[in-house]
């Protein structure tokens, strides 16, 4: 009996040698956005964020003006909700959520963005923990958020936004992307609500996680004047040198060959044509 005692003693302390040491608390000082990676528990500081100036995003004044108030109150420390951007693709979702970022951080506000990848959802809890006692304020934010037929990971959402019995860190907010209103395809909802015993709660578990979100967002496809906007708006940034008339029907072509006008294209055509007008001279 001892021999094994002994035994298993030296495997214990084997594997505590061989054991990666626990990952070190995080440092929010080092940069204002991070990328989460689980598997390390660790946050990779992204120093330059691929990001739209916030004059530049077209067709969005509305919800624009109701993001930026959200993320302004929250990061001077005021009550503020966990906002999800929902609709159209292509339409600056993301991009808003980044603008808006930045503008609050260079009124002044300590705000760090800390992005957390769609398969990595399950970790979130993890994250907020190590979030809990930093004394900066902190923005989640997943991008194109949503779940598919036999995916859990909406259940750790809903308890993260709803916060537990610790309840969500004062210091944290929530902000997500998606296609989808209720972040799942309509035929898993109404799957789940045939096949339940009480289908009317069946269909409420799975919709109530979208309305954990206290701000819904939406963003609709754009008409033709909007896209024009979008347009010029880019190429006015960029100083390209074509004239109005010339820029809208170029732009018309290419968003018919695409099948679509969105503010997606509208950069898509806009860097199509810088290249060109540069070869050109």
């Amino acid at each position: 009996m001892d021999h094994l005692l002994t035994a298993l003693t030296r495997i214990a302390e084997a594997l505590e040698r061989i054991a990666p040491p626990p990952p070190g608390p995080i440092d929010l000082g080092a940069a204002d956005a991070f990328v989460w990676h689980p598997k390390r528990g660790a946050l990779s500081p992204v120093t330059n964020v691929a990001r739209v100036d916030i004059g530049l995003l077209q067709g969005v004044d509305r919800v624009r003006a109701i993001l930026l108030d959200n993320t302004r109150r929250f990061a001077a420390g005021l009550p503020a909700n966990n906002a999800m951007l929902w609709g159209a693709r292509g339409m600056g979702k993301s991009s808003l959520v980044k603008a808006v970022h930045a503008v609050v951080c260079e009124a002044g506000y300590k705000l760090a963005l800390i992005e957390i990848h769609r398969e990595d959802i399950a970790t979130l809890p993890a994250l907020l923990e190590q979030l809990r006692p930093s004394p900066r304020r902190v923005l989640v934010f997943c991008d194109d958020l949503s779940f598919e037929r036999e995916d859990a990971d909406y259940k750790a959402l809903k308890s993260v936004l709803d916060g537990g019995i610790e309840g969500r860190p004062a210091n944290v907010l929530f902000y997500a992307t998606s296609n989808r209103r209720h972040l799942m395809p309509r035929d898993m909802i109404e799957n789940e609500a045939s096949t339940a015993i009480t289908p009317g709660e069946a269909t409420e578990e799975k919709v109530s996680l979208s309305d954990r979100f206290g701000l819904w967002l939406g963003f609709h496809g754009c008409d033709q004047a909007t896209y024009f906007a979008m347009v010029a708006a880019y190429a006015a940034d960029r100083g390209l040198p074509i004239a109005g008339e010339a820029l809208r029907a170029k732009a018309a072509e290419w968003a018919t060959t695409r099948g679509a006008r969105s503010g997606r294209v509208a950069w898509q055509f806009i860097e199509d044509l810088t290249g060109q007008l540069a070869r050109d001279h």
